[in-house]
């Protein structure tokens, strides 16, 4: 694995094993078990998306794997004042180890790794945010022993973590159902990519969606970015919610995921969050091991740490 774009890029074993690495390194820190697999090493994290879960996880993942971050908001280097991604990216690769970024473009992602010879990490785009659904995933495994044969129900907004759910989801053998508004639905292409792979339901029914699913999730109803679309989207997204009716129609022991920060009332009722409180914030935890994995995954080949 040279570079975390997308987890498009990834065969289905390498997701499974960042998954399972991620596992191994959560372990290893509730025992205290060294593990500076990356002692040494220096990542810049440019950030022009502000961030809680995405910076805290990885700066303080690369402490704990012996390495330093270095925090580089847009307005901090010159990339936002107009330098462009490649001059960017052929300065930084010549200063650190490791890149990371959280941006709008998923195209400036691509274009950062193509013009860097150094690993480079999306943290987040508009079109995707594969770092989280590593953690979402590790998360459905450590609830449900396994994933193979699970079924997710997305409800919500067809955004970049649906994008990043569908492949993430197929790629692990998992069936996703989506309930989604409308002209508010995921990527097409990926939509047909996972209809000739996988097992996936697309559907604005949240509860023909909901049903028999091992996992309920949601994301709000809008995005950064899409502020001023607020209120239109609180008339739109009103029946997509995850609450106590819906959960009816899936699994009896079925978890909930929400990826954070979580507007309660919009598309997540507030009793219903507090009362899958603790899947939430493991999920958020997740975070940390999960990016921990894939910043090992990028300098230990096929993944073999001791």
């Amino acid at each position: 694995m040279d570079d975390f774009l997308k987890l498009q890029d990834l065969y289905s074993s390498q997701l499974i094993a960042l998954i399972d690495l991620g596992l191994e390194l959560k372990n290893k820190l509730k025992n205290k078990i060294s593990h500076e697999y990356l002692k040494n090493k220096v990542m810049g994290m440019i950030f022009t998306k502000s961030s809680t879960r995405t910076r805290v996880a990885f700066e303080t993942g690369m402490i704990q794997l012996g390495g330093n971050a270095i925090f580089l908001s847009s307005q901090d280097i010159q990339l936002g004042r107009g330098e462009s991604i490649a001059d960017t990216a052929r300065v930084l690769d010549r200063y650190l180890d490791l890149i990371m970024i959280r941006t709008f473009k998923q195209s400036d992602v691509e274009d950062l790794a193509k013009f860097a010879s150094i690993p480079v990490i999306n943290g987040l785009t508009d079109y995707c945010h594969p770092s989280q659904v590593v953690a979402d995933l590790m998360t459905f495994k450590e609830y449900k022993g396994n994933l193979n044969g699970k079924k997710l129900c997305y409800i919500g907004d067809g955004n970049n973590v649906a994008n990043s759910l569908i492949v993430g989801c197929i790629k692990c053998g998992v069936a996703i159902s989506l309930a989604c508004p409308e002209n508010y639905q995921p990527d097409p292409i990926l939509i047909a990519w996972a209809k000739h792979t996988g097992n996936i339901e697309i559907t604005d029914n949240v509860k023909v969606a909901a049903r028999n699913a091992d996992a309920l999730y949601t994301d709000v109803w809008a995005s950064m970015g899409q502020e001023s679309e607020s209120e239109t989207r609180k008339k739109i997204f009103k029946d997509y919610q995850i609450n106590n009716d819906v959960l009816k129609y899936a699994n009896k022991d079925a978890i909930v995921l929400h990826c954070l920060p979580a507007h309660k009332g919009e598309e997540i009722a507030e009793d219903t969050f507090e009362a899958h409180a603790k899947e939430i914030f493991d999920e958020a935890e997740n975070r940390l091991h999960a990016h921990k994995a894939i910043m090992t995954a990028l300098f230990v080949d096929g993944f073999g740490i001791n």
